[in-house]
């Protein structure tokens, strides 16, 4: 049989839809040697979780960077402030009142002659404490009424709601001023469990709807076909599917609870002395603004600082989660 000639362009155009899949195929396994993958997927092609892409997205983040390093300061200092403030928030001395800064007060001294930087540090302690306390209690509670709510309906879903809207129509602050004025404790406790008594609504709106969104969807009427009990569906099926909105709104909300501890102890109904938080200094200091307004900025920034960080990675986590921003 006669040689057949070279011919490049035969040979490039006769691989055909054979040499395509082969090609397809090369490609392919490339991908899942290379360490990440293609898009959605991870390690060797896996795809990837909601949580891994959205663990993989705040990284990048670097609003999340910022705030979540801002946190972690902060929580640091909560647990030891006298790793870089010394002395004690109680010990003043009124022959320095409203004095500007010196040594061992960076910050100066109030209207009581107290180190506003060892105040200002220690301060950070019961705000972050009644912040996360108070988010726990709200998540918790609200996420397992309106979960049930959502998830089973009836008569129970309509009661939760008529009273959701009840809690809803009480101003928050003129509640606090009127239920923690018959309180006579000092501790964070009152102020904690009325943030959780007005706070649960919220969450149990968010936590209702998300459980009935995720009810409706296939592998929940599969895994009932398949005779799966109603615990099993939830905690198994539904709670890890619908608890992102809830995450949001809680990172966020942790933020208002903050300053709202703030605004009750600013108002006299909140923390009281001899306790130490940034509401106390900042309405001990109002009087003294003109002569030493170094004593009202300092707690109020520390105040507006956390604050924003908090809301900052609420708003992060939020992008992470929702895929519609992807």
């Amino acid at each position: 049989m006669p040689e057949q000639p070279y011919e490049p362009d035969r040979v490039i155009a006769g691989t055909g839809a054979g040499g395509a899949m082969d090609l397809a195929a090369g490609e392919a396994e490339t991908l899942e040697k290379t360490p990440g993958g293609p898009l959605g997927t991870g390690p060797q092609g896996k795809p990837r979780s909601l949580w891994s892409d959205a663990w993989r997205d705040l990284r990048r983040n670097p609003v999340f960077i910022v705030s979540a390093l801002v946190i972690l300061f902060l929580v640091f200092i909560s647990l030891w402030p006298s790793a870089i403030a010394s002395g004690s928030p109680l010990a003043c001395d009124l022959a320095k009142s409203q004095d500007g800064a010196g040594p061992g007060a960076p910050f100066g001294y109030d209207g009581q002659g107290c180190n506003v930087y060892t105040r200002t540090v220690y301060g950070a302690r019961t705000s972050v404490t009644v912040g996360v306390l108070a988010t726990l209690g709200v998540s918790i509670l609200g996420s397992v009424l309106g979960g049930l709510a959502g998830f089973f309906g009836g008569l129970g879903d309509s009661l939760l709601s008529r009273l959701t809207d009840i809690f809803f129509a009480i101003p928050v602050v003129l509640g606090g001023l009127v239920l923690l004025s018959v309180v006579t404790s000092n501790t964070v406790w009152p102020v904690i469990g009325f943030m959780v008594l007005l706070g649960w609504p919220q969450i149990s709106r968010i936590a209702r709807g998300s459980v009935i969104t995720a009810r409706q969807n296939d592998y929940v009427q599969a895994a009932r076909a398949l005779g799966a009990s109603n615990s099993r569906m939830l905690l198994r099926h539904i709670a890890p599917n619908a608890v992102a909105p809830v995450i949001v709104v809680a990172t966020i909300a942790l933020g208002t609870y903050i300053a709202l501890e703030a605004t009750l102890s600013y108002l006299g109904v909140g923390l009281k002395p001899p306790s130490v938080s940034w509401g106390i200094d900042i309405s001990a200091a109002s009087p003294y603004i003109r002569n030493a307004p170094h004593a009202l900025l300092w707690p109020s920034g520390a105040l507006a600082v956390t604050v924003l960080a908090f809301i900052m990675l609420g708003d992060a986590v939020r992008d992470a989660l929702d895929p519609k921003l992807r």
